[in-house]
This record gives C-alpha cells, structure tokens and sequence, in this order.
C-alpha cells in the first residue's frame, strides 16, 4: 500500500511517501514558512537522488498539500503516475490526550475529540487540525488515520501517571501524566525484543535523546512508566528545557524576576537546559562535545561539561529507577537524534553501572554516529544489552495506516 505519512506543525508540513509492502520510501519533503513571506517546498525523489528547491505562496496547509501533491506527480521529481497510486494518509499527532490509546482511522467523531485535545499540546493541535484539513481538501475520499505520540505510553497504571494534587485536577481537567515520543519509544522498544526474541517477560529502558528527551520502562512491551509528563517540558535536561525542577522554583522565578505565568513558562521551555546552563552558548549536544573535547582553554568548556554531567547523571538515575520498577532489566535502547550520534554522552552513561549488569564497548561505541542500522554496544560479558537503534516513527505510522485501512476494507 503506497501511504503518504505526514507531519504538520504551525508553519510547516513534513511528508514521506511509503510503500509498506517494501517499506522503501519514494519521497520527501517540507513546506515551510506557510502562512508568512517566503514560503517554499524542498522535495526529494529517493529513488532517482533527485532534489528540488521551490518558493511559492503558500497561505495555509491545503495550499501546501497541494504543492505537496504537484511536486509528487510531476514529470521530472515525483515518483507517481496519478493521484489514484496514494491509497491512505497517515497523521502524526502529538497529543491524543486520555481520549485515544491508539492509532484511528478519521471521523468526524474523531476530529472533535482532537479539538478537545487543544490545552494539552496548544502549539501543536492546531497545527494537526489544519494539516488534517489540508489533506481532507485536496484528497477528500482518502483515508485518514491519526497516530499519536501519547497513545504508546496509556498502558501505564494509575499510580504511575497520577500526580498527588487534588483529585479533581485530574477529573475535571485531566492533569496526569501523559508523556511523548511514544512513537519512538514504540517502535525502538519493539525492534529490541525482536532482538531479544520475545516480548513478555522482556524489560527494556529506551532512552530517546534528542533536543526534546524522553526515557520509557517498557515491560513485556508495554509502557510501565515514562519520564515526560503532562507535557513535554518534564524529565531530563534539553536542549532549551529545564526537565523536572521543585515547583516551588516557579513561584519564586516570577517573584525575583517579575515574570507573567507565559514568560516563565518561555524561560523553562526556551532558555534552559544545555542553553541555560552553558549561559547562553547552545542548545546543540554538538556544540557542547565540540567545547568538552577542546578542554579548558574553550572558554565554554566547564559549563559544557557540566551541561552534558547534568544529563548523564539523571539519565543514570532513570535507568535505575525504572530497573527497580520493573524488576530486573534485560536492555538500554539508545535512539533520537543525541541518543544515536554522542558516542560520549552514551559511554559515560553506560560507565560505573556494572552492578546493574551494564558494561559497553567503548572502542566500538566511539565509531558509532550517524548509523543507519542497528549496532549492538555492549560487550559480549554484558548482562544487559544495550543497542543503538536508529528511530523510525515514519514508518510505525505507515504500518498502522496501512493496517487500519486494510481492516476497514475487509
């Protein structure tokens, strides 16, 4: 089934087109700057190696479909005959709230519970809506299905996922722990107990690592408990976020600071993390390893280090809590953007973790960045595995449309 795969923010509109039958990817693209001056369209034909670059006014998500759509049937650059060879179209969706534990096909019934999802991810919802939308002017009778970053982790029990507030909080305005990444975390987690060759009794911690973190406990393949909250801002430091503070911290910032409830939450989510650390310098891991590997004569080498010792130290904390949730732990899954490409940030995680069983394979563990495929890290004495596994979320959203369509149609 040829399923285009996409992805909307508020100004730009991601896509892939999949053949799930091979799992091979046709083609690529962006729109960015919709809505605003200077908007334009980078495509990618993968199997030709073809590439193109083109501004075009593009006033909302349906113009960019159909630019979407254009630059997928055109002569030179696309790689379908007619529209007839889409046959569905598959959403990322971040936030599907407590309404959805996993992927759906679109009705009408659906898209109104999406609208209520609004207040737990308002930079983000929008934004699916009108992708959503796009897609429904232009491709009216295809299918839709909806997959959603939160639905992976809804198997976690109450006690994992409560916060101790006040009860209502939870039943009035549905504050709970919701967490994100899900589609990673899925499909890494799944990837590794193939590895294993099981998935009961399989105990996994995945660590997806990127400018936005989050880690999972992942048992008998389902989520135990996840480090992100009831929105994204909690967990482990980011590249801009703080991760989990004392609450206590925001009333004092807006005290001391005379801050308004959104320029504290803009200070949490924009200027901490590795850039509130470094005092400014960067919120990219590369830029930090870069000034850790020049050493002291970097004027931004001690907060680098620091900033990158942070991260460690709690990523260490979660795999340690989380083994003693689950009760043992058979693999550390690294994946995302850092988790694949810091060979640094991974082997000191990995260090000093022998009585849980954990030794890596420094020497191989030092080659490994932007790899593709899946690398084994952990030495051949190691009690657990620990594995780089490239994330493919794309491709889990794929599957899931290509298997909701094809049950609708029995």
């Amino acid at each position: 089934m040829n399923v285009l795969v996409v992805n909307a923010g508020s100004s730009s509109l991601k896509y892939q087109l999949f053949d799930t039958n091979t799992e091979t990817v046709f083609a690529k693209g962006i729109c960015e700057r919709i809505g605003t001056e200077g908007s334009a369209i980078e495509h990618k034909h993968l199997l030709k190696n073809l590439k193109c670059e083109e501004a075009r006014p593009l006033k909302n998500h349906a113009d960019a479909m159909k630019l979407v759509v254009e630059k997928l049937l055109d002569s030179t650059y696309g790689c379908i005959a007619s529209m007839d060879e889409i046959e569905a179209v598959g959403h990322r969706v971040v936030h599907g709230g407590a309404f959805f534990s996993e992927s759906v096909l679109l009705t009408d019934e659906v898209l109104e519970k999406l609208r209520l999802c609004h207040d737990f991810a308002p930079l983000h919802t929008p934004a699916h809506i009108q992708g959503i939308e796009g897609c429904l002017a232009v491709m009216p009778d295809k299918p839709q299905v909806l997959v959603f970053d939160t639905a992976f982790h809804q198997t976690m029990a109450p006690e994992a996922f409560m916060y101790a507030l006040p009860y209502e909080l939870y039943r009035d305005y549905g504050v709970r722990r919701y967490g994100a990444h899900g589609t990673s975390h899925r499909f890494v987690a799944g990837e590794m107990a193939r590895i294993l060759g099981r998935t009961e009794g399989t105990k996994i911690v995945t660590c997806h690592i990127g400018n936005g973190s989050s880690i999972s406990a992942v048992k008998d393949g389902k989520v135990m408990d996840t480090s992100m909250g009831f929105t994204p801002l909690a967990g482990v430091e980011m590249g801009t976020r703080c991760g989990d503070i004392d609450p206590a911290i925001v009333p004092f910032m807006m005290e001391k600071l005379n801050l308004t409830t959104e320029g504290v939450n803009q200070l949490m989510n924009k200027k901490s993390g590795f850039l509130g650390v470094t005092e400014g310098y960067s919120s990219d891991s590369r830029d930090l390893e870069k000034a850790i590997g020049e050493g002291p004569s970097n004027p931004h080498y001690e907060q680098s280090n620091l900033a990158v010792n942070i991260l460690k130290l709690q990523i260490k904390k979660y795999i340690g809590a989380y083994t003693a949730e689950m009760n043992g732990l058979d693999a550390v899954v690294f994946t995302a953007g850092i988790g694949e490409n810091n060979p640094h940030l991974r082997e000191i995680v990995c260090e000093d973790m022998d009585y849980f069983g954990i030794k890596i394979n420094k020497e191989l563990n030092a080659k490994m960045l932007r790899q593709s495929n899946i690398v084994k890290l952990s030495t051949d004495d190691s009690k657990v595995a620990v594995y780089l596994i490239p994330t493919n979320e794309e491709l889990v959203i794929a599957r899931d449309t290509e298997a909701l369509v094809s049950a609708a149609r029995k």
